[in-house]
């Protein structure tokens, strides 16, 4: 495991470089970033993911999160309203590999996606509790750090399960991980 996928696996800090064509957006985004967690780069050749509010780069409503690149090709789009712990985890798991889509990008008709990676996308919180099993935390610890009860977590487990094709907390880890794998390769 190299790059950014070591990073992810490890919960380090990404690189990450924030593009918007409003400068007070653009700064509004990097305090987002920065209180993720995660370290702004001034050149996009130079950081592991991309978050990018331009025209025409996503939905009016989203901001758009690749592997460099450009925001056509992106792996995340997330609201524009998304906080800190919701684009961490988005820019997570675009690291790992994984498309995220947020509750109103993953609407039919938004999008090009094929019926066989719509059901392999993830919501942001679906990604927060992914990252968290893969702590290695229960769903009463989880429920706990997201301010949310077991049921909701289990909720989100198992739609986690099923949106990989896995019937097990380590078959999940192993899909993210499979995924990273293939992102690095590209």
């Amino acid at each position: 495991m190299n790059g950014a996928a070591a990073l992810v696996a490890h919960g380090a800090t990404l690189r990450v470089f924030v593009a918007a064509e409003d400068a007070a957006r653009r700064a509004r985004l990097s305090d987002l970033v920065a209180g993720a967690g995660h370290a702004l780069v001034a050149l996009q050749g130079d950081a592991d993911v991309v978050l990018s509010d331009v025209a025409g780069s996503a939905d009016e409503g989203h901001i758009a999160i690749s592997l460099g690149g450009d925001a056509r090709d992106s792996a995340g789009l997330i609201p524009r309203d998304a906080d800190p712990r919701q684009i961490d985890a988005a820019l997570r798991a675009v690291a790992a590999g994984l498309i995220v889509r947020g509750p109103r990008a993953a609407e039919p008709g938004f999008g090009a996606l094929d019926e066989g990676e719509g059901q392999k996308l993830l919501t942001p919180r679906e990604i927060e509790v992914l990252h968290a099993i893969g702590e290695g935390l229960t769903n009463k610890a989880i429920a706990r750090r997201l301010g949310i009860s077991l049921h909701t977590v289990k909720f989100h487990v198992e739609a986690i399960f099923r949106k990989l094709g896995v019937r097990t907390r380590t078959g999940a880890i192993a899909k993210a991980s499979e995924h990273r794998a293939q992102a690095i390769e590209l």
